[in-house]
């Protein structure tokens, strides 16, 4: 499995179309790992997914809160952000488990600060800088995440 696509972003508007061009992709039970340094734009890649899936209202980092909750027509998002977690342990404290469920999309932002608790994801998705611009590294883990990305793929080469 293990794919992977890589996407030149020039600006805060580039990264906030990505995100609403991957939203058409998603669907219920997918997992979301957003890597990347403090402001390298995994929030604004979120926004522009939630965007993409209608949501219109403000969208905050979950930064001091955790988790942020979005209902949309036909789903639940949640916005996770374990950056602040000192101990994976806080993970499983917190009770987040049941998020991850089959009725849901899930955004992880420091998904590594969770360790072993937290399942592996569908799709990975890295942003580093590269110079003035940033660059977005997508790969899948799963039959979903592959899926999701081929079909990202064809559409974008179409």
């Amino acid at each position: 499995m293990h794919s992977s696509h890589v996407v030149k972003l020039d600006s805060e508007a580039a990264t906030l179309a990505l995100g609403e061009q991957l939203a058409t992709l998603f669907h219920p039970g997918l997992t979301v790992f957003l890597y990347g340094d403090l402001g390298a734009g995994k929030t604004t890649l979120a926004r522009g997914i939630l965007k993409g899936l209608g949501h219109h209202g403000k969208v905050r980092s979950p930064t001091y809160n955790l988790v942020e909750i979005y209902k949309l027509s036909r789903l639940y998002l949640y916005h996770f952000d374990f950056y602040r977690f000192n101990d994976s342990l806080e993970w499983e404290e917190a009770g987040f488990r049941e998020y991850f469920n089959q009725d849901s999309i899930c955004l992880v932002e420091w998904p590594e600060k969770a360790g072993e608790f937290l399942h592996a994801a569908d799709l990975e998705i890295r942003i580093s800088y590269s110079g003035t611009r940033r660059i977005a590294e997508f790969s899948a883990a799963t039959e979903a995440g592959e899926q999701c990305l081929s079909h990202w793929q064809k559409r974008v080469s179409d």
